[in-house]
């Protein structure tokens, strides 16, 4: 995934600046529970005087000295979080609270590049920083089943709304739980407003949360990159497209969001389906959200398209009334 040096450069800022945040919120609470409970601060400072010794002990080669001093520091650090509780704190409470617990706010464990950097380095490139943003409100915590009625089935599938809801939420949690593994894919399709992008913000939001990277593009965003990708003689742009377009490949998850909106032509056609193509033989998960039907998908696009998403894509087709419309009528 190459970047710029400034790129580089501005990525690793940002983890300095989460460090020092880290740093700073602790020793807030360091004071704060020092000012309240004396006997913490006391203890803490045996336990780093004990630290000091054992390393002493560690270099004069004295071992029973370093397994006293063990010993002794265990107490006290037990010591320490029985009275953290006493007073109704965490026991994590004087830890350091990181962004990313895995490298610490490093960026890197050991000599490989964090999850949360390669999602940083994702981010940046196709600018979605504003999907984290989105995420904290369309997530499943405020998901709700009560914008799909229960009363009026589909004429297709015999279903309500609701009822459809809960089978293809069945699905949506099978598909995330099974995701390290199954390479699953997901189109998501129905009428304007029945929560299909907001599915696949929930869905987003609770792979990034594991730790797997997420690229999520607009079929207007996808097609200018693959667009450019082939056409643009400028070396120096062609490069960062090159970079995107194996990014689109090969990131963990791939959302497509609102297929069928932008010109479709030969040129289109064929890369849509060199990217769903070739993420399928990668095992890359893809998730497809569109306003068309599986037929008007298969006119607009190709038969092979409509093939390829029918024999290696889970359908999950949502109906229903238009809830942007609903929570409107709720506001006034």
């Amino acid at each position: 995934m190459p970047l710029k040096n400034y790129q580089y450069q501005r990525i690793l800022k940002e983890y300095d600046r989460r460090r020092l945040q880290s740093r700073n919120d602790l020793e807030k609470r360091k004071q704060e529970v020092y000012a309240k409970i004396p006997e913490l601060s006391e203890l803490d400072q045996k336990i780093r005087e004990g630290s000091v010794r054992s390393a002493k002990a560690s270099l004069l080669g004295h071992p029973e000295e370093l397994n006293q001093l063990a010993q002794k520091n265990q107490i006290l650090s037990n010591k320490k979080l029985a009275v953290l509780s006493s007073y109704g704190y965490p026991v994590n409470y004087l830890e350091p609270a990181y962004f990313c617990p895995d490298c610490q706010d490093t960026g890197y464990i050991g000599k490989e590049k964090c999850h949360c950097f390669k999602q940083a380095v994702v981010d940046l490139i196709y600018s979605q920083s504003n999907v984290k943003d989105i995420i904290v409100s369309e997530n499943f915590k405020n998901f709700r089943y009560s914008y799909y009625n229960n009363d009026t089935p589909d004429p297709v599938t015999g279903l309500t709304p609701f009822a459809n809801m809960k089978t293809v939420m069945g699905k949506v949690k099978n598909f995330i739980l099974n995701f390290e593994t199954s390479g699953e894919n997901l189109v998501i399709y129905g009428n304007t407003g029945v929560g299909k992008t907001f599915l696949s913000h929930c869905i987003a939001g609770e792979l990034l949360s594991r730790g797997y990277t997420v690229i999520y593009l607009t079929a207007f965003e996808l097609f200018h990159i693959l667009e450019c990708y082939s056409f643009d003689r400028d070396r120096r742009v062609q490069e960062d497209y090159e970079s995107q377009f194996e990014n689109i490949l090969d990131c963990d998850l791939l959302i497509i969001d609102d297929i069928g909106t932008e010109l479709s032509n030969s040129f289109i056609n064929s890369q849509f389906y060199l990217c769903i193509n070739e993420r399928y033989l990668k095992k890359n998960s893809t998730i497809i959200s569109s306003n068309l039907s599986l037929q008007q998908i298969g006119s607009t696009y190709s038969e092979r398209i409509l093939s390829r998403l029918s024999s290696n894509y889970t359908l999950l087709r949502l109906f229903g009334k238009d809830i942007r419309i609903l929570k409107q009528l709720v506001a006034t």
